[in-house]
């Protein structure tokens, strides 16, 4: 089997498997909404039976945010929103006045919830490097101009 830049070897139970980690906690997010409303309508969810293997179950994204729940992180307020927006299939826009309120949760709830699932493998982690030197590069652009 060729090796692929989005697999990665992420151990469970004792033993390496190749699995594509989130690229983000909402995608996380929404792939867990999917998967329960899935099994709500009658479909078996089984270990390996996916496209892209997930390091993961779908309950353990809501392990997590109940967790946070539990330690006083998120209210319920972040979980009506976060139920709301996840069936949409869609986060809430800030710009729009309506949803301005439940932008504000929706990240709050994603910024509690991402460095916990990149810890566990379950969300990749970002490449701050990448974006550590952005003004000495945009200086650069700006030099070759003139």
């Amino acid at each position: 089997m060729t090796a692929d830049k989005r697999f990665f070897p992420i151990s469970g139970g004792g033993q390496a498997s190749n699995t594509v980690p989130f690229e983000s906690a909402e995608e996380a997010w929404f792939w867990f909404i999917q998967a329960q409303q899935a099994r709500n309508d009658g479909a078996r969810i089984s270990a390996g039976q996916s496209l892209y293997p997930r390091p993961c179950e779908p309950m353990d994204i809501l392990k997590v945010a109940e967790r946070l729940y539990r330690n006083r992180c998120l209210m319920m307020d972040h979980f009506l929103v976060l139920r709301h927006y996840g069936r949409r299939g869609y986060a809430p826009d800030p710009v729009r006045i309506k949803e301005a309120r439940a932008a504000k949760l929706w990240r709050e709830a994603m910024d509690h919830m991402e460095p916990i699932l990149v810890r566990k493998g379950v969300v990749r982690q970002k490449n701050q490097a990448a974006f550590a030197d952005w003004a000495a590069q945009a200086l650069v652009y700006e030099t070759m101009e003139g």
